[in-house]
């Protein structure tokens, strides 16, 4: 990993951290939020592979519970959304169709993971009443993530993206 690299990654999780602070839902039934970090997360992942969803994730995920005041949900963001880039990139770049199957993917192991993490901090009706929140956050990011992508694509940012079908 060379520091153009580094650098884009970095800049990637600042700005997915500066959109999800400014469009933060309180979710009080389960102690979350909902927010757009998948957006950021997904793009990295069809930009730059396994590695810049991976990071991207990770890092965005756990700057955002920080700085929103919800430092117990930290360690599970930083794990679950840096698990969910990492499979998104993983299958970005290998057409259409297995990119969508990876979004899913990805979108499965966040609900699932915040419904787990939300059983373990606070009980099982708490992990049920996530999953709606979780869903709709996950099916906002993809739509908003395909066309950002496609836009991105064309930029002159190309030549440090995976390339996609």
């Amino acid at each position: 990993m060379n520091t153009k690299r580094i650098a884009i990654y970095a800049m990637l999780t600042a700005l997915t951290v500066g959109i999800s602070l400014v469009i933060l839902i309180p979710i009080p039934g389960t102690n979350g939020f909902v927010t757009l970090c998948e957006v950021g997360i997904y793009a990295a992942a069809a930009l730059f592979g396994p590695m810049g969803g991976l990071i991207v994730g990770a890092g965005s995920g756990l700057f955002i519970d920080l700085l929103a005041g919800y430092p117990q949900w930290a360690i599970f963001s930083l794990l679950i959304h840096g698990l969910q880039g990492w499979v998104a990139g993983y299958f970005a770049g290998k057409g259409s169709v297995r990119w969508g199957f990876g979004l899913t993917l990805g979108t499965i192991i966040m609900v699932l993971g915040y419904f787990f993490a939300s059983w373990l901090l606070y009980d099982w009706p708490v992990g049920v009443a996530s999953l709606p929140s979780n869903l709709v956050q996950n099916i906002v990011g993809i739509v908003v993530a395909i066309p950002l992508t496609k836009a991105l694509m064309r930029l002159p940012l190309q030549q440090t993206t995976v390339k996609t079908k």
